[in-house]
């Protein structure tokens, strides 16, 4: 049985919390990728031009820089479990005032609701994503997390699809008869009837975020401390590389811009190529669906057929692929390049967060709040990219900033293996993977 458990991606602690930590990345993913079809939604009820539309995941994620060091001190004075649940009331909290403010048509304040949410989710990634990690051995790390990543794109899928046709079931006649309309009552009223359909959703969706925290409180889940950590994937006996973690930190703010772009600002690349907001609203989950179907690959891939950090360098280069077909195919082709890196990215963060971790060594607390913090690249590569569309155009600026990225992702992986081989010839031992 004890050799069963080791092969198993649950590890020593079974099953049970493998599911809730998924229930839980489930209602991630629900929150987070609201934002794709929200850019359109507040363009659209607040008569935003497509800059001041962006500052949704702009906001959302830059959360993630300003939270994560208060959340590691937090976290460590009231444990990983207790802070599963108070991320979620934090987040129940955001959600609602969002839809409040939404309702109000105060954008401003709906702005801060998203930047709430963003603090409870930087709360909830500073402990779940050590907790997913953790339990279990290190070489199953990327299966568990890509478990994770198929409850969080699920409901990425879901959420985009019921958002558009609960909220926006004709946003494109919306927008034309907002346009035709002059300002006074009339159009007022037409806005008012179009951000008032976001009010019970949110309410709803902080009903269950509460609910969640409740179960979370009262599961009986392991006691991981933030200080355990994987073992390292270079000498077991160094001390954390300031130098690994750095760049590795930046590949993961670059994935993360990456992810937001393929994800969120698809509804803006295709429109550039003539597609209607009835038809964009559902690119979001387009790409997500991609994703998904990545993360099942990995699952069955890794380690089975390649080892996590191989299926991270493959997957970089089929990002770069996918980046040089959309630059030259015709028609509508490019817009599904891009969705279709949903497929590319999938396993990149199931690999690179627990890599990353390992490099850490006993200071799992410090890098975890780094790797969060990096999520930051989602509100900025997106709105690098909305400033760069006007000059260079829609594909040209999406492709300037994804290739860069990919390739010193794979080079980060690439340099990280060579240094994990240089040990080992000096020993006459193979420790790479």
């Amino acid at each position: 049985m004890a050799s069963l458990a080791a092969r198993s991606p649950a590890g020593a602690y079974g099953w049970r919390p493998i599911l809730i930590m998924a229930t839980l990345f489930f209602s991630i993913g629900f929150v987070t990728w609201l934002n794709g079809p929200l850019i359109t939604f507040v363009q659209v009820a607040f008569n935003l031009d497509d800059v001041s539309a962006f500052l949704v995941p702009v906001c959302f994620y830059l959360a993630y820089f300003i939270f994560p060091l208060p959340a590691t001190a937090l976290t460590r004075r009231i444990g990983l479990r207790r802070g599963l649940s108070i991320a979620l009331v934090v987040m129940a909290a955001g959600t609602a005032l969002f839809g409040e403010c939404v309702n109000a048509r105060w954008y401003a304040g709906a702005l801060a609701g998203l930047t709430v949410i963003g603090a409870g989710l930087s709360l909830l990634q500073i402990t779940i994503n050590p907790y997913v990690s953790l339990l279990g051995g290190h070489d199953r790390a990327a299966q568990r997390i890509a478990i994770m990543g198929v409850a969080n794109k699920f409901a990425g899928i879901v959420a985009p699809a019921l958002f558009a046709v609960i909220v926006m079931p004709n946003v494109g006649g919306v927008a034309a008869d907002i346009a035709r309309t002059p300002p006074g009552p009339s159009r007022d009223a037409m806005l008012a009837a179009f951000t008032h359909a976001v009010h019970a959703p949110y309410a709803a969706m902080a009903a269950v975020l509460l609910l969640l925290a409740v179960f979370t409180a009262r599961a009986r889940l392991p006691d991981i401390a933030m200080e355990t950590t994987a073992p390292r994937t270079r000498d077991r006996g160094a001390a954390a590389q300031p130098g690994w973690l750095a760049t590795g930190a930046l590949a993961m703010f670059l994935y993360v811009g990456v992810e937001v772009m393929a994800g969120d600002a698809i509804g803006l690349y295709g429109r550039s190529f003539g597609l209607s907001l009835d038809v964009t609203k559902y690119l979001t989950a387009l790409t997500l669906a991609a994703m998904m179907a990545g993360y099942l690959a990995g699952m069955v891939l890794v380690p089975r057929v390649v080892d996590q950090e191989r299926y991270m360098l493959l997957s970089c280069v089929g990002g770069i692929l996918l980046c040089l077909v959309a630059m030259v195919a015709p028609g509508v082709v490019p817009v599904f390049c891009v969705a279709l890196l949903g497929f590319a990215n999938a396993m990149i963060l199931p690999a690179l967060f627990p890599i990353v971790l390992a490099e850490g060594g006993p200071e799992g607390g410090r890098t975890t709040s780094f790797l969060v913090m990096a999520y930051s690249g989602g509100a900025v590569l997106p709105q690098v990219f909305v400033h760069l569309v006007p000059v260079l155009g829609t594909t040209p600026s999406f492709m300037a900033l994804a290739v860069p990225s990919y390739v010193f992702i794979g080079g980060w992986i690439v340099a990280l293996r060579a240094g994990m081989r240089r040990p080992a010839l000096a020993t006459g031992r193979s420790e790479a993977p």
